[in-house]
């Protein structure tokens, strides 16, 4: 499966700490040499040459998203080594050889997954067409948006501003309520604007009164979200960046300090053969990386309890897709009734999924160090998987974070701004929530990995997956970056719309499906080659949303969802596990 690469420093095009391929690679054979080089580095993931050729990648050649970053590619290794660990655990469950069964991925489809939120229909209504006509607020009974972006000023806290200091960009987040951060530079938080420009202008006057150490200092002082948009090797050059260097992308680990417990195996359910049926999943997270988290394990067949705070904003969007497969409940973890509630469950999970700073939820009574504690009073090992901006350890662990954030900081939106022919520094977001979607399957990765290790090993597991680290991984010079000639191919091919540093990720997914639609109509239409799946019983009636990537050879244990998405807080706070 080994495919010769090179790359050359790319100081010049892309910036410093940059790396660039000498040659163009089709993306299904480039596809297996990432697939090659991560599960090399991925400690726990099967080193047996004949279960990595099993796998088989196809699709188109060149790159399917705007700038110059493979994450289709990552993600479709990513995906391709969820399903070789998959049939690791079919092979312990029932005996099949892993060997004997093919893993096959489409590159195109990876892609379009990093889409996921707007490569769906309700009703026939196509996702992105309703969000660009504002007719999506109508399909919710409850508004978990909850205003937080309501208003021109409110969208625009969330974007990428110059500051005073030369060359030098920084991501400012208004994390879904920009009332403080605002209030706290001196802005109005209920400024008048009238349009997303008007907005955007108000607030880079603001933030162009600030050095980039001086509005990095204030979010740390105050808590807010913010980064630098670091160059990569500004990044790297970091302590933080040198801490998280240090672990694999994939970074999962037996707990040793924690009450020993016996091997668990995989359930074997007679009417469903996908490989995590009968495996329990709390999911207690927000936004995107965390669910999809779950709504990966689902498709393997897990059994997933989304649990959400309705006092707590989400984005109304996200719930049309991320809930495919799951149930959701409402429990608020300021009353002492729901914090019981949800150790109740817990005590029949194998995997807690959260999204909040460790600290945060340790406050809350749901930090790893408690549920091990949990886990060896019952008896049977449990997987406990965080996903966070920077990593499990180091000075910033702390710190809150999104997908912007990781952008920003791992060098991805100064390179996106070179991409574009910016060479003063102007940086803006890479297309589509890359490092969101890219975390949450790192998530779901080790969880399974942690899962087949339980079952023969027994113990308890924690997973961890970082947002910086899923862009960083794109920047190593083992994946290289596509020269501006090949993301000029891709340009005339699509014929992307305009992309800037104000836009909000969203408003640059939109730009990104426009080229999908045109290009490949095929894969959102009904017909053999649909990439998509329908549910006819959901909440919102007809759903038609883009199907799990990875495809097995057995159908029967191809992943797969049972059930529509629902929306948050849907099911009664007494269902049971299935």
């Amino acid at each position: 499966m080994s495919h010769l690469h090179k790359t050359t420093p790319s100081v010049d095009i892309y910036g410093p700490g940059t790396f660039m391929d000498t040659e163009f690679t089709p993306a299904p054979q480039d596809a297996a040499r990432i697939f090659e080089y991560i599960a090399k580095n991925t400690p726990g993931f099967t080193q047996n040459k004949e279960l990595w050729d099993t796998v088989k990648f196809e699709g188109s050649s060149l790159p399917i998203i705007p700038g110059p970053f493979k994450a289709p590619l990552v993600a479709a290794a990513l995906h391709a080594m969820c399903g070789v660990v998959a049939h690791e655990i079919v092979e312990d469950r029932d005996g099949t050889p892993p060997h004997t069964q093919q893993v096959t991925v489409n590159t195109d489809h990876a892609g379009i997954w990093l889409g996921t939120v707007f490569a769906a229909c309700v009703e026939g209504k196509d996702i992105s067409e309703l969000a660009r006509s504002r007719q999506l607020q109508g399909l919710f009974t409850h508004d978990f948006d909850q205003g937080c972006m309501a208003t021109p000023i409110r969208q625009r806290s969330t974007a990428i501003y110059k500051t005073k200091t030369p060359g030098v960009w920084y991501q400012l987040h208004g994390s879904l309520d920009p009332t403080p951060l605002l209030r706290s530079m001196g802005m109005d938080p209920d400024y008048p604007a009238q349009t997303l420009d008007e907005a955007y202008d108000y607030i880079s006057r603001h933030v162009e009164q600030w050095t980039a150490d001086e509005l990095e200092m204030h979010n740390v002082k105050n808590g807010f979200c913010g980064s630098i948009c670091f160059t990569p090797q500004g990044w790297s050059d970091t302590l933080m960046g040198r801490r998280l260097a240090d672990h694999p992308l994939v970074s999962y680990s037996r707990q040793s300090h924690a009450i020993p417990t016996p091997p668990a195996p995989l359930p074997n359910i007679p009417d469903d053969k996908r490989p995590l049926a009968g495996i329990k999943v709390i999911e207690l997270v927000r936004i995107i990386a965390g669910p999809v988290i779950g709504n990966t394990l689902a498709a393997f067949g897990a059994d997933v309890i989304r649990v959400n705070c309705s006092r707590l904003t989400d984005l109304n969007i996200l719930q049309l897709t991320l809930n495919a497969g799951k149930r959701t409940i409402d429990i608020d973890l300021t009353k002492d009734e729901d914090k019981s509630r949800l150790r109740e469950l817990i005590e029949g999970a194998d995997v807690f999924v959260q999204g909040f700073r460790p600290n945060a939820i340790a406050r809350k009574g749901f930090g790893v160090n408690d549920l091990l504690e949990m886990a060896g009073t019952r008896g049977k090992g449990i997987v406990y998987v965080e996903e966070n901006c920077y990593g499990p350890d180091g000075p910033y662990h702390e710190r809150p974070g999104w997908q912007q954030i990781g952008d920003a900081a791992s060098g991805s939106s100064y390179v996106m701004g070179r991409s574009l022919g910016l060479k003063d520094g102007t940086s803006v977001l890479p297309p589509l929530p890359i490092s969101d979607m890219t975390t949450g399957l790192v998530g779901a990765l080790g969880a399974m990995m942690a899962l087949r290790d339980r079952a023969r090993l027994g113990g308890s597991y924690r997973v961890t997956s970082s947002l910086v680290k899923a862009d960083a991984i794109a920047l190593e010079p083992e994946i290289g970056l596509y020269s501006p000639e090949v993301v000029e191919q891709s340009n005339q091919l699509f014929q992307w719309g305009p992309i800037n540093s104000s836009q909000f990720v969203l408003e640059i997914l939109l730009v990104v499906m426009d080229g999908w639609k045109r290009r490949f109509p095929h894969y959102f239409e009904s017909g053999t080659e649909s990439l998509l799946t329908s549910f006819s019983d959901g909440p919102w009636g007809q759903m038609d949303i883009l199907k799990p990537v990875v495809q097995l050879g057995n159908s029967s244990v191809t992943p797969r969802w049972l059930t529509p998405s629902v929306p948050h807080c849907y099911h009664p706070q007494s269902i049971q596990w299935l």
